[in-house]
């Protein structure tokens, strides 16, 4: 079979999975003040470079236009999203 080449090795293991909790830094509403911070999120779509996150308030993206469908999509290597590990009460 014949070699495929590549700038890099793929990296078939993703961190974020779809159900998965993230908070992520953005523009969204807080007590009707639209603020720029971490809101929790959960991952509804991944693919090998893009993570979609849906959120249950409104969000905004930089330039000011309301995001109608409240999913916001970040490169996987971005600095804006972060992994929410799970907190269970023992």
């Amino acid at each position: 079979m014949a070699s495929v080449p590549f700038m890099r090795d793929p990296e078939p293991n993703t961190i974020y999975e779809v159900g998965d909790m993230a908070d992520v830094f953005c523009d969204h509403e807080v007590d009707g003040q639209r603020v720029r911070s971490w809101l929790k999120g959960i991952v509804v779509q991944v693919d090998a470079k893009m993570v979609a996150v849906q959120f249950q308030e409104n969000v905004f993206l930089t330039d000011g236009w309301m995001v109608p469908d409240q999913i916001l999509w970040f490169p996987t290597n971005s600095t804006n999203i972060r992994r929410v590990e799970e907190e269970f009460d023992l």
